[in-house]
């Protein structure tokens, strides 16, 4: 479940919010009269997040080319390439 603080929690119970971020890798979503306003997270899981989100645009962008043109490479052919890219046997 979402954890919803006031932002002026963020400035009395700093030490709180570090470790419940720290020890859920979950967002504290923080609100401003009533509203929201800012999400504190930990570094390692906004890490996570920016990856998972990188890997989903690359997965995307291959589906549209994918989508684009007719040519299909078996797994051989893929490894292959990837063996001569690295100079491997």
């Amino acid at each position: 479940m979402n954890m919803i603080r006031p932002v002026s929690d963020l400035r009395n119970n700093f030490s709180e919010i570090s470790r419940i971020v720290h020890e859920t890798a979950q967002p504290v979503f923080l609100t401003k009269n009533g509203y929201g306003d800012m999400v504190v997270l930990s570094m390692e899981a906004f890490e996570a997040l920016q990856f998972e989100s990188e890997v989903y645009h690359k997965l995307q962008a291959a589906e549209r080319e994918a989508e684009l043109t007719s040519t299909r490479y078996s797994s051989k052919d893929v490894l292959k390439a990837m063996r001569d890219a690295i100079g491997g046997e």
